[in-house]
């Protein structure tokens, strides 16, 4: 298996993937055009697939925040895995691949609306989101710190456009 940036000629096999994914675990999926929507705008910060001979199985998205502190933040949104690869590790590589890019470009904090289940497993936590003001609050609104310390004061974020969140929105 290859991790990598995406590319325009994975478009298609992207949106299969996240179509998949999400509708296997939800019965329906929106993230597909919250992909597109976040690259016309320019908003996709990192994009990477996992591809195993040739074939996309995997995908993740991360889009900037604006924080009002001045520090650099990233939403993740979304990850999917091709229902038939999910639970062997494919989501957790594709995070900790993610992570370790973000953090060499200066992001310092990455927020996750999700399964609280789910991204525990790299860090994630309901506890470390307690400082973040955003539309979001309760045990699936979750944070990880990327540089220690980022998390420690409050701070408000505003995501982007395609999340059709007014800025402004109260948490």
């Amino acid at each position: 298996m290859v991790i990598r940036p995406a590319a325009p000629e994975d478009h298609a096999a992207i949106r299969a993937v996240i179509t998949a994914a999400f509708t296997a675990e939800f019965g329906k999926s929106d993230e597909a055009g919250l992909v597109d929507a976040l690259r016309a705008d320019g908003d996709a910060l990192l994009e990477l697939v996992a591809e195993e001979d040739g074939v996309v199985v995997g995908h993740i998205l991360f889009s900037p925040l604006a924080a009002d502190t001045g520090a650099r933040f990233a939403a993740l949104a979304p990850l999917s895995v091709q229902p038939g690869r999910q639970k062997d590790g494919l989501g957790t590589c594709l995070m900790e691949t993610a992570h370790e890019l973000l953090r060499a470009s200066g992001i310092e904090a990455v927020i996750v609306l999700g399964h609280p289940a789910y991204y525990p497993r790299v860090g994630y936590s309901a506890e470390a989101a307690r400082p973040v003001k955003a539309p979001f609050a309760g045990r699936s609104f979750m944070a990880l710190a990327l540089r220690p310390g980022v998390l420690d004061r409050p701070v408000t974020v505003t995501y982007a456009k395609a999340f059709g969140i007014p800025a402004g929105s109260p948490p």
